[in-house]
């Protein structure tokens, strides 16, 4: 759909030709004593406006983008507060989610426990990634902020983001450099590579899904804003309920909720968008959203005046088809 407030066009004098249009339709209703046919005015009207040859700015889809899941697959993934349990309704809804994916779309897969791990790299084969979803084994911990990093680093590769450097600065308790510059060759040219990842950042985006525990690994919220600072949106999904439920974790048993402040930051740092499931069908409605949201559009200023030109030749042959059923002539 073009955006109505970026019309111009090339050719702006000739738009004084549709003032024939009225003048036109004067002489018409002196001749037949009748008033011209609206249809047939607006059809011509618009013609007069193809000959200016109008211009708008287009919103078409990309021929390249590209999507990280990142998955929480922590202990408290195995609560059954959603059936059959937190990470089956995942693993189910991001299936759906993903044979949902235009072909042009590359999803890649990341999976975030103690530490997080690259399960399947961005690709456009739907298979390979539900052999990748099939087998998730859950493990210690939750490292959410590795999760978001091992996703940057995937979506961009050249931008100059060593996860591995991040990952072990925090454990060393050192604490991350300032996220936009956290894990960069200090010898690369740093405007250049920050405009070349930028532009791709607007191509792609992370789709954290967990139940928003993280105990391990750099601060998440850091993360978010390195990924802010590519311009790479974050969209969160919180799992589980605000009750949660009992899980057993090496022969303890412990009370794992919802914890959703921290996911609700990460997509507001990001300006991208939190969503909260409490059931399966929930979890199910908000993929449909996601798969809405993450239709990745580029805009260009496009040459229109096909288009209106159609637009004024059905018209006018519309007019002339109904004073044919109606008079038996054209005109």
């Amino acid at each position: 759909m073009p955006d109505l407030s970026s019309v111009s066009f090339l050719w702006p004098l000739v738009l004084y030709s549709a003032l024939l249009v009225p003048a036109l339709g004067l002489a018409y209703a002196y001749v037949t004593k009748r008033f011209p046919p609206i249809i047939l005015s607006l059809g011509l009207c618009l013609l007069c406006i193809a000959m200016a040859r109008p211009q708008a700015v287009l919103m078409t889809p990309l021929r390249e983008a590209t999507v990280m899941l990142a998955l929480d697959t922590s202990g408290s993934m195995r609560a059954k507060d959603l059936k059959p349990s937190r990470i089956e309704a995942a693993q189910e809804v991001a299936l759906k989610f993903i044979e949902s994916t235009p072909a042009r779309l590359r999803v890649g897969l990341v999976t975030v426990a103690g530490t997080a791990a690259l399960a399947q790299a961005p690709t456009e084969d739907k298979e390979a990634l539900r052999r990748a979803l099939e087998h998730l084994p859950l493990q210690y911990g939750s490292a959410l902020g590795s999760g978001v990093l091992i996703s940057l680093e995937a979506l961009l590769p050249g931008s100059g983001i060593d996860a591995q450097k991040i990952i072990n600065e925090a454990s060393d308790n050192g604490g991350p450099r300032k996220p936009a510059d956290s894990g960069k060759s200090l010898d690369a040219p740093k405007t250049q590579e920050t405009e070349a990842s930028a532009s791709r950042g607007r191509n792609t985006a992370i789709v954290l899904i967990s139940d928003g525990q993280s105990n391990m690994g750099p601060e998440l919220l850091k993360m978010a804003e390195l990924a802010a600072s590519h311009e790479v949106k974050v969209y969160t999904v919180g799992i589980g309920t605000a009750e949660g439920d009992v899980v057993h974790i090496q022969g303890r048993s412990m009370r794992v909720k919802l914890e959703d402040e921290a996911l609700k930051k990460v997509a507001s740092i990001t300006q991208a968008e939190y969503f909260r499931a409490e059931s399966t069908e929930g979890l199910a409605k908000i993929y449909d959203q996601l798969g809405y949201r993450l239709r990745f559009e580029k805009r260009a200023l496009s040459e229109i005046t096909s288009y209106v030109a159609l637009l004024g030749m059905v018209l006018i042959l519309l007019a002339c088809l109904r004073n044919f059923s109606r008079f038996g002539r054209i005109i």
